[in-house]
């Protein structure tokens, strides 16, 4: 079952660049950013990611972090990380325990084919890891800001 607004999410663990073990229990007290793309490396997530980098420094300012999710590996993370400079993690879902828990896989078609992918989505986890906003089939010019404007008010509340 997905989480759904006003919720808390469930605690979980997850593997991320940099050695990280990404913990729930482990951000309380920081606001949490998770978006979900669907590919490293592709014209649309690099732009995604680096919006998110270039906007770093205002989500810092208003007690947030930032965490990219994608089912790539570690290694592929790393590099893309590194790649775009990214000043955040990078999680590794290979096993799809945080695409199901959020509900981001969806039935996708590209070029006439269909199968199932991950659907671009972003969610706003409050300092007490309740689930306070989410962004679904997220079309990227724009949609940073309206993350940070997010985050920025929550923190101000």
């Amino acid at each position: 079952m997905a989480v759904a607004i006003d919720q808390s999410v469930p605690p979980f663990q997850a593997q991320a660049t940099s050695d990280t073990l990404v913990s729930l229990d482990t951000l309380k007290g920081k606001q949490v950013v998770l978006y979900f793309y669907p590919k490293d490396n592709t014209p649309g997530c690099t732009t995604q990611g680096q919006g998110f980098r270039d906007l770093q420094p205002e989500f810092s300012e208003a007690n947030t972090l930032i965490f990219g999710v994608s089912r790539d590996s570690l290694r592929t993370h790393e590099n893309f990380k590194a790649k775009q400079a990214f000043p955040f993690e990078l999680i590794c879902d290979k096993t799809e325990e945080l695409c199901q828990l959020f509900d981001v896989i969806k039935l996708k078609k590209l070029y006439g084919k269909e199968y199932m992918g991950v659907d671009r989505s972003t969610f706003l986890i409050d300092r007490d890891g309740i689930l306070r906003q989410e962004w679904r089939g997220v079309k990227v010019p724009g949609h940073v800001e309206a993350v940070l404007q997010a985050a920025q008010a929550l923190h101000r509340q």
